[in-house]
């Protein structure tokens, strides 16, 4: 019998803003966000003086100085970012090499055997917060469990500079107790029509037969189901896999106009081809993304038997899902386009991919200071 896993998910806490704060004396304790604040900027990252505000990512920038008039924006520096992630990243390798990265700010660790030896995951935790703080000047919070679902829970919940281990013999009742809005894979969308079908939390969920999550959300139904029962089978994946290369545009000005929208299309279009060819990508469903003036956002896809490599291939099949959207009574404001669906390797003789669910994007109930 393999024993249980232990998993860890780092995820720094407003780790652009917390990195121009560190680096800026001035705008220590100052709610600042990461963007631009002209008409059509939007904020990429906020600091949690920012937050308390409502400021929050992906908002435009407008709104969040309405939200914070004090709200400072800073330019980010991506460049910067991405080597204190080397930094970061270099640390967890002092744990473990099976790392998955996330994005820049977040990754998952599988530290069952690990390289100091260290028999409770929650004290690996505890190191790497640690070392973060006194390397990188910067704060972390940690989660810890025998899957990655609960992991990634465990390390949102005491934000920021938290720590948090959920015990496999509390996970049910941790589970049955948590809203469904902070289930991983339930959007603002989704919780919507869970509320309407009347499951607002994790044990309403659990109530749920497979068939009825199924039929209510498609394939996301059987993963909702499988993570109610506190159940999550994905391996922490030290080299990922690139499932799908996009590229978006903002727009100057909302546009209704065909004329206006065939030509952005064409430049997301010709833009996605350059990405495609630099990473050597072949993926066979395109997808595009639609975000209108009131933020509304919808997706449309398709998928062909040929890979999707050429401007020829991809700009008919866009303008294709195009014809699908109302964009003459609702204006856009930003246009994507995606190639996803890449053929999976075959596994190695003798090697089996074995099982996973596929994700497409009060009281406590931990045992705080052990996790075996």
């Amino acid at each position: 019998m393999e024993p249980m896993r232990k998993i860890i998910h780092i995820d720094m806490d407003a780790f652009y803003a917390s990195i121009e704060q560190r680096d800026n004396p001035e705008l220590r304790g100052k709610p600042i966000a990461v963007g631009h604040a002209e008409e059509r900027g939007v904020v990429a990252a906020a600091s949690y003086e920012a937050r308390k505000f409502g400021v929050r990512s992906a908002m435009p920038s407008l709104r969040a100085k309405k939200l914070c008039p004090e709200l400072v924006f800073v330019p980010g520096r991506m460049e910067v970012y991405k080597a204190v992630s080397a930094e970061i990243h270099a640390i967890f390798h002092e744990y473990t090499d099976i790392v998955e990265p996330i994005s820049l700010d977040e990754a998952f660790l599988d530290v069952t055997e690990n390289k100091p030896h260290i028999e409770w995951a929650v004290e690996i935790a505890k190191e790497i917060k640690a070392k973060i703080r006194e390397r990188c000047h910067l704060v972390a919070s940690a989660g810890v469990s025998y899957n990655k679902f609960l992991a990634k829970i465990a390390s949102d919940y005491r934000k920021p500079d938290g720590l948090c281990t959920i015990h496999p013999s509390q996970a049910l009742d941790f589970i049955a107790r948590l809203p469904v809005e902070a289930f991983w894979g339930v959007g603002p969308v989704t919780a919507r029509k869970m509320h309407q079908l009347g499951v607002h939390n994790g044990a309403q969920l659990r109530d749920c037969s497979l068939e009825m999550l199924t039929r209510q959300f498609g394939k996301m139904g059987a993963v909702y189901f499988h993570f109610a029962r506190g159940e999550d089978d994905r391996p922490v994946e030290a080299t990922r896999i690139r499932k799908s290369i996009g590229c978006e545009r903002t727009l100057e000005r909302d546009i209704t106009a065909s004329s206006n929208m065939i030509i952005e299309l064409y430049h997301v279009a010709v833009e996605l081809v350059e990405r495609i060819a630099r990473k050597d990508f072949k993926g066979n469903t395109l997808t595009l993304k639609i975000k209108f003036g009131d933020f509304e956002q919808i997706t449309r896809s398709l998928s062909t038997k040929q890979p999707l490599v050429r401007l020829d291939d991809i700009l008919p099949l866009a303008k294709k899902l195009l014809t699908q959207v109302d964009y003459a009574r609702h204006p856009v404001r930003l246009i994507g386009l995606a190639v996803s669906n890449p053929a999976a390797p075959a596994p190695a003789a003798g090697q089996s991919l074995g099982k996973q669910l596929y994700l497409p994007f009060g009281d406590d109930f931990f045992l705080p200071n052990r996790f075996d």
